[in-house]
């Protein structure tokens, strides 16, 4: 904060400040992408101290136009920045100066008329049935203590088994599963909440994991501990599945996102529609369950022709 201090009026830093504050209470956006807005402007607000030769103030952001912003995104490419962080960047940006809009502060068009960069199309990579299957195994655990490898299994088994994203499951509550539960509740992006199936399996691993944990875990409390004691960190579950990768021969694709990938693919493949896949990983557009799963055109006409009166 010392550092925007230097590079941006007190007046900009203000609104600056206000606009996160918004995006927070009002748009309730994840906590992931309050960090990468903070970042963004922050990065911007660098750049254009040099690119204008001092602390920047909100008549310097009114004055801007295209070229500036397009300065800005290649001075991030020259960085390293690929596609979809200069796109976050530019969008970012453009929230910023609409919020400054809204409130008469500033013209938004300079940003509006950059055109975001081509974003690559790469389709998710799941696991096959057997691999996700051995990843959430007792067996497959590399942990030499019991409770961590019960731990780490009951994890994996949300992933897989319920399709949760990983800070889904980390978040979870002691509360949030009990003896004899057949659904989970999530409270997932943009605090959205959904439902979930909660299969024996995943129970079992989870009950385990709490019989062996050696914390005394309190209602309202995080469920699944670090070593310490603390609540469990997704490094630390991102590490262990980078050993397991090693172990197994698993491919770099592998993660703990992948395990979620598979649950919606592999449900597809068993029989399931798009809109009850949708509904179960709490996505907002069927469109991004389509990509997410795979989905191609000979996979949607199978569908359609089994499923239309008139096929």
């Amino acid at each position: 904060m010392n550092e925007l201090l230097i590079i941006a009026d007190p007046r900009l830093m203000a609104e600056r400040s206000a606009w996160l504050e918004n995006l927070e209470r009002e748009r309730r956006l994840s906590e992931h992408t309050l960090d990468a807005y903070e970042r963004d402007s922050r990065q911007f607000l660098i750049f254009l101290t040099g690119h204008i030769g001092g602390p920047a103030t909100l008549k310097d952001i009114e004055s801007l136009r295209p070229a500036d912003f397009r300065s800005f995104l290649a001075a991030r490419r020259k960085e390293g920045s690929g596609a979809r962080s200069l796109g976050r960047n530019l969008a970012g940006l453009r929230s910023l100066l609409r919020y400054l809009e809204k409130k008469g502060l500033v013209n938004a068009a300079g940003a509006g008329a950059v055109r975001s960069p081509k974003q690559p199309k790469s389709l998710p990579k799941p696991l096959s049935d057997k691999q996700a299957i051995n990843v959430a195994s007792d067996e497959a655990q590399l942990h030499e203590e019991p409770w961590i490898a019960a731990r780490d299994a009951a994890v994996f088994t949300l992933l897989y088994g319920c399709g949760l994203r990983i800070a889904e499951a980390l978040d979870l509550t002691v509360d949030s599963l009990h003896a004899g539960a057949t659904t989970l509740r999530i409270t997932g992006k943009g605090n959205k909440t959904r439902l979930v199936p909660l299969l024996p399996v995943v129970l079992e691993a989870v009950e385990k994991y709490r019989s062996l944990c050696p914390y005394h875990l309190e209602k309202g409390e995080p469920l699944f501990r670090g070593a310490r004691g603390g609540k469990l960190q997704a490094a630390i579950i991102q590490r262990t599945m980078q050993r397991m990768r090693s172990a197994f021969g698993l491919p770099e694709t592998a993660t703990p996102h992948a395990l979620r990938h598979s649950f919606a693919t592999h449900l597809l493949a068993g029989g399931g529609d798009l809109r009850t896949i949708q509904e179960l990983l709490g996505h907002a557009s069927l469109s991004t369950t389509q990509v997410y799963t795979g989905v191609d055109s000979s996979r949607l006409l199978e569908v359609y022709d089994r499923a239309h009166p008139r096929a």
